[in-house]
């Protein structure tokens, strides 16, 4: 059997076991009439920007099928940084995703097979025998008419809704998973926001905040909530670890994590029409409150005309559509209203604050090559430069002015 393969791409970003033959079980798996491997070769599977937690990769292998036939075949590959401080983080989140996706998805598609519903939530995944890193592979989507919209524009009310209602099918099939099976494990209760990651939350918020702050001074109309803004960013490390305790009173779900517009993907028909979603990237689980999701989601990915006029109608959408699952999926216990999503909503509303001043900016940030992972943590003038690019550019101040009176207005930025 012909192996040899071809690596396309920086070297430092492939991982030396990245090679051809280790892909040889999975191709007998997914490819029907699979015979031999022709050529084999990695290139970026997303442009600089796109993705900030992980390296993704799309391998690219050509097979020579058992009937002589030749097809060309990919699949996406996550494999961590080699950053130092984030290696203990990225292990987290490895673990967190691979048991999201050999578990949790699984378990919440068979919770509406079990119903009589069809749901899918995401991409197959694969296993690897002789990987020497983290790593994650998966079916890649592309093939299939899956691809992202546009990060930049924001998503339109029909995406928007469509996104809302896979959503509450999530939410909706882990809390039935808790209700009828008890909690999940500890690393998807507390996802990434422990005491124990105390020292990296520090860090990357004393860059951010340094730089949202001095930003935040020039912003029109910031005299209305500066001093607030100062006094939040001063303990906002123990006022986050405060917020993202459960509190068993609530409704409570099982937290995508970091739902915003290139974790979903879409595919449509020929007139346009949304055929299906699936959601990507289960690296940040966090059991707790909606109102951490909807937040994320809602402040970060819509367009910006429908950003805060149409708030309160998406909840309402979202509800309807959390009801009706939770029916579907006979939830024992007493269905939360339409009020109660809301309170929450008021209750969490530094979740809010901490969608705009943090991943809302890179999403609305033009595509740069300086957008990476480690001007995060780096303090040097390249990255300051980068941070406060992501706070002082035209877009960005056109949402975050539009955004921040309307957190104050809710109370989201009193302690």
């Amino acid at each position: 059997m012909e192996t040899e393969a071809k690596i396309d791409s920086p070297a430092s970003k492939v991982p030396n076991w990245v090679q051809a033959e280790l892909f040889l079980d999975v191709l007998k798996e997914s490819v029907k009439g699979f015979s031999k491997i022709k050529s084999f070769k990695t290139n970026s599977g997303s442009a600089t920007g796109e993705n900030y937690a992980t390296i993704m990769l799309r391998v690219t292998i050509d097979v020579e099928l058992e009937d002589g036939k030749e097809k060309s075949v990919s699949y996406m590959l996550k494999v961590p940084h080699q950053l130092e401080m984030f290696q203990k983080m990225e292990n987290d989140i490895f673990t967190a995703e691979r048991s999201m996706y050999k578990t949790v998805v699984p378990e919440m598609e068979q919770l509406y097979r079990d119903a009589g519903v069809e749901v899918k939530f995401g991409a197959q995944i694969y296993e690897l025998k002789g990987a020497t890193t983290e790593y994650i592979l998966l079916e890649d989507l592309a093939p299939k008419g899956f691809k992202n919209s546009n990060r930049i524009e924001g998503l339109d009310q029909v995406h928007t809704e469509s996104a809302l209602r896979k959503l509450s099918q999530w939410h909706a099939a882990s809390a039935v998973r808790v209700a009828t099976k008890g909690a999940y494990p500890d690393h998807l209760i507390f996802g990434f926001y422990k005491e124990e990651n105390r020292a990296m939350m520090v860090e990357v918020n004393k860059q951010l905040g340094q730089n949202f702050v001095k930003c935040c001074a020039t912003y029109e109309g910031n005299e209305e909530y500066i001093e607030q803004v100062k006094a939040l960013q001063l303990k906002f490390n123990d006022e986050v670890l405060k917020l993202v305790k459960v509190d068993p009173n609530e409704f409570n779900v099982l937290n995508h994590g970091d739902f915003w517009s290139n974790n979903m993907m879409y595919s449509h028909d020929s007139f346009g029409k949304i055929k299906e979603i699936y959601l990507v990237d289960f690296q940040l689980p966090k059991y707790g409150t909606v109102a951490q999701d909807l937040y994320y989601f809602l402040l970060s990915s819509t367009k910006f005309e429908d950003k805060l006029t149409k708030f309160d109608y998406y909840i309402k959408f979202y509800h309807e559509n959390l009801t009706q699952h939770l029916k579907l999926l006979k939830y024992p216990k007493t269905i939360p209203t339409l009020r109660d999503i809301h309170l929450s909503l008021f209750k969490h509303g530094l979740w809010g604050y901490m969608t705009a001043t943090s991943v809302m900016s890179g999403i609305l940030l033009d595509p740069t090559e300086d957008a990476s992972v480690d001007h995060f943590l780096s303090d040097s003038s390249e990255s300051n430069d980068f941070k406060t690019l992501l706070y002082s550019n035209p877009r960005y101040r056109k949402h975050i002015q539009a955004v921040l009176p309307w957190l104050l207005n809710r109370g989201a930025l009193e302690p």
